[in-house]
């Protein structure tokens, strides 16, 4: 497995493989990987001729109040996994910025809402970090999880809208045994709250048997979620799975999402439904 770290280096090898006609599977992380990470480069080995990992923690997209420096660096043990999964060649850049950048990629209304309303400028820095990874890796496929749906949906908006020549492959939600999605964020929860934070996942499941059930009435169901939720709520919401405005009644394509803290830590969660009618 190759690892490279600078941007000049990086570009000439993908071309490279582009050039000799191998398709490239591109995961970008920001490190401290996962289950739910290695699910990712999986998938990629099984639907390209390379795959490639980006390791970089990108700091344009931490708020004036989130930690940058807590965030875990465990280089050693991410190497391991993603030659364990197959992984060709792991981009780890020290920096893709310029000292001093001026241009940002900003997908103006999807921003604005749910992750963004609580985190001004965490969408300007993930739109941006993952053009330039595109620009320098220049994969065939993408693949991000669905855990981080508004990421998603802003990264395939970008996508479309700048005319990007490559496929975002959505991949579904990794779970622990009890049901708590994993996280790189999940290491900061102490034992007791490693508990608390279950009726996340709780709520998750009365919404979708509820839905099956035949409830549509938005308000219902985030009702019957909050009195699950026995920790510090950001939001709970169902929106539109596309534009992610929120909806009365259920219907087609939706996306049930909740943001919470436990202690100090913040997590996210989300199911989706399709074709409800």
């Amino acid at each position: 497995m190759k690892i490279i770290k600078t941007i000049k280096e990086m570009q000439a090898w993908s071309r490279h493989q582009v050039k000799i006609g191998k398709s490239i599977g591109f995961v970008p992380t920001m490190g401290a990987l996962h289950a739910g990470h290695k699910s990712l480069l999986e998938r990629a080995r099984l639907e390209n001729d390379i795959v490639v990992s980006s390791i970089y923690i990108n700091p344009t997209q931490f708020g004036s109040q989130e930690d940058l420096a807590r965030y875990p660096q465990t280089f050693e043990a991410d190497r391991q996994l993603c030659e364990a999964a197959g992984v060709d060649c792991v981009f780890a850049p020290e920096n893709v910025y310029e000292s001093d950048s001026q241009t940002w990629v900003v997908v103006e209304k999807l921003q604005q809402m749910l992750e963004g309303k609580s985190r001004p400028g965490h969408f300007n820095g993930v739109a941006t970090v993952v053009t330039k990874l595109f620009n320098i890796v220049h994969p065939t496929r993408a693949y991000f999880g669905r855990k981080d749906a508004q990421q998603l949906v802003v990264i395939k908006t970008m996508v479309k809208e700048l005319n990007m020549d490559l496929d975002i492959i959505p991949c579904d939600t990794v779970r622990e045994a009890d049901g708590l999605a994993m996280s790189s964020r999940n290491r900061f929860l102490s034992p007791t709250e490693r508990q608390q934070a279950l009726c996340i996942y709780r709520a998750l499941t009365y919404c979708r048997q509820q839905v099956e059930n035949g409830e549509r009435n938005a308000s219902k169901l985030v009702e019957g979620m909050h009195r699950i939720l026995t920790i510090d709520i950001d939001y709970v919401v169902i929106v539109d799975a596309q534009c992610l405005v929120p909806i009365a009644i259920l219907k087609d394509d939706v996306l049930v999402a909740i943001a919470v803290k436990v202690g100090s830590v913040r997590l996210i969660d989300n199911i989706n439904f399709t074709g409800l009618s």
